[in-house]
C-alpha cells in the first residue's frame, strides 16, 4: 500500500501544472498516468496536427513561453517534448503506466485501486482531460465493409483506402482533416452540423489576441448568460498552420469539398442527411459577425474587408450510397465523452459527469481540473488549465490545513 497526501490522476498539461503548483507550497503528492506523459497528444492525433493556440498562449505555471516564435504553432510532437521537459525541470513525481481503476472516499480520505497496486490519499485531483472516450454516433450501423473510424484514429491520407471520404463533423478536427485530405487529392464530403466559424487573423492579430484582450477567454462561468449552452458550443473552426491561413467551410469549398447537412441516420446501405445545412451556416455566420463587430468596437476602428462567405449549394445531398463504392472511408469527427464509472459515485451528477463548482466537488477532498468551462471559458485550453491549477492548488492547500491533514 502506497500513500501520498494528494494523488493527481492524469499526466497531461493539467496534471503536470497542478503538480508544479502543489510542489511550490510543499504539498506531498504523486501523479498517476495510465500511459505516458501527454499520451493523448501522442496516440489520438494525426501526424500533421499543430496546436490551435499560438505559442504565447500555451505557457504553464513556472514556464511561460520564451521562445523565438511566439505567434507560431507547435506540432503535437514538439508539444509532447515540451511536457516531458516541464516534468523533468520541475521534478514532477509522475508514475507512468499506472491506471486508476477505482477511487472511493473512505473515512480518512480516499482509497485508490490501480493497475500497479493500491494507494491511499487525503485528497484526489481528477485531471483526466475533457477528450476522454471517442463518440461515434450510429456505431452499430452496418458500413458495408467500409473503413469507419473516429477522428482520433486518423493519422494521414496515405493510411486510408483509396476512394471518397465522408467526414462527419465540422469543428476543428473535421475541417482540418478535410483540408488535408482534399489537398492530397481525395474527394471529400463534409457533414456539417452546429459549428463556430472564426478567422485565424483579424486586424493583423491572431484571433486569440482579441479574445484575450477583451477578457473573453478568462470569462468566468458565472458571468455567462447560459453556462450550459456555452458548454455545448462546438470547438472553433481553426487550424494552427504555419502560414496562418483560415481553414473553414469557405476555404474547403474552394478545394472542392462537398457540403451536406447533419447525418440523421444510416439504413439500407445509405447515409441520410438532414436538410439543415443552410440553417447551420447562417447561425455560424451570424455569431461570427457579432463577435467580429465587437472586436471592431473594442479596437475603435471600422470593420476590415468582409470575410469570404460560405456558399450554400442550392442542391444538397440528402443521402449517400454505401453500395456504389463512392465512399470508402467514414471519419467521425464527433467529439468525446467521459466515463467516470471508476470514481466515487457521490461526485457525479445525473448526467454521469463530475459535479463541481469551479473544480471543487461536493465530496470533501475531491477536485477536478482541465475540463471545459471548469472555472472559465479557457479552462480546457493549455494556458487556461495552468491558471486554474494555481487556483485549485490553493483550494487543496486550504482544505488540508483546515482539516489538519498537511504532512509535517
Amino acid at each position: 500500500m502506497k500513500h501520498a497526501d494528494v494523488v493527481i490522476i492524469g499526466g497531461g498539461q493539467a496534471g503536470l501544472a497542478l503538480s508544479h503548483c502543489l510542489g511550490r507550497v510543499g504539498i506531498d503528492h504523486v501523479v498517476l498516468e495510465r500511459c505516458r506523459i501527454g499520451e493523448r497528444w501522442r496516440a489520438q492525433a494525426w501526424q500533421s496536427l499543430r496546436l490551435l493556440t499560438p505559442n504565447w498562449l500555451n505557457g504553464l505555471p513556472g514556464s511561460p513561453y520564451d521562445g523565438p516564435d511566439p505567434d507560431g504553432f507547435r506540432t503535437k510532437d514538439a508539444f509532447v517534448q515540451d511536457l516531458e521537459t516541464y516534468a523533468t525541470r520541475w521534478q514532477v513525481p509522475v508514475e507512468c503506466g499506472v491506471e486508476v481503476v477505482s477511487c472511493r472516499r473512505t473515512g480518512g480520505g480516499f482509497a485508490l485501486a490501480t493497475s500497479a497496486g493500491d494507494w491511499t490519499a487525503k485528497a484526489v485531483m481528477v485531471a483526466t482531460g475533457h477528450c476522454d472516450r471517442p463518440v461515434i454516433p450510429f456505431a452499430s450501423a452496418t458500413m458495408g465493409g467500409r473503413l469507419s473510424i473516429h477522428a482520433s484514429q486518423y493519422r494521414s491520407p496515405g493510411e486510408l483506402p483509396p476512394g471518397g471520404v465522408l467526414i462527419v463533423g465540422a469543428s476543428s478536427s473535421g475541417v482540418q482533416i478535410a483540408d488535408e485530405l482534399a489537398r492530397a487529392g481525395r474527394r471529400v464530403t463534409l457533414s456539417v452540423g452546429k459549428h463556430t466559424r472564426l478567422p485565424r487573423l483579424w486586424r493583423g492579430k491572431d484571433i486569440f489576441f482579441w479574445l484575450c484582450k477583451m477578457g473573453l477567454m478568462a470569462q468566468p462561468l458565472d458571468g455567462l448568460a447560459n453556462p450550459e449552452s456555452a458548454r455545448r458550443q462546438p470547438s472553433l473552426q481553426l487550424a494552427g498552420r504555419p502560414d496562418k491561413a483560415d481553414v473553414d467551410l469557405a476555404t474547403l469549398q474552394a478545394l472542392g469539398v462537398g457540403l451536406a447537412g447533419r447525418v440523421r441516420g444510416i439504413a439500407n446501405r445509405e447515409i441520410g442527411f438532414a436538410d439543415d445545412l443552410a440553417a447551420s451556416v447562417a447561425a455560424a455566420e451570424a455569431k461570427q459577425a457579432r463577435l467580429l463587430a465587437g472586436i471592431d468596437r473594442f479596437a475603435g476602428a471600422a470593420r476590415p474587408t468582409r470575410r469570404q462567405p460560405v456558399t450554400v449549394p442550392s442542391v444538397r445531398p440528402m443521402r449517400l450510397s454505401l453500395a456504389d463504392g463512392s465512399i470508402r472511408t467514414i471519419i467521425w469527427a464527433t467529439g468525446y465523452a467521459r466515463s467516470f464509472d471508476w470514481l466515487e459515485p457521490l461526485a457525479l451528477g445525473a448526467d454521469g459527469e463530475i459535479a463541481h463548482q469551479g473544480g471543487v466537488t461536493s465530496v470533501p477532498g475531491l477536485y477536478a481540473l482541465g475540463f471545459r468551462f471548469l472555472r472559465k471559458r479557457d479552462s480546457n485550453f493549455i494556458g487556461g488549465a495552468g491558471v486554474d491549477a494555481q487556483a485549485i492548488a490553493a483550494e487543496v492547500s486550504r482544505y488540508l490545513d483546515r482539516k489538519g491533514l498537511r504532512a509535517a
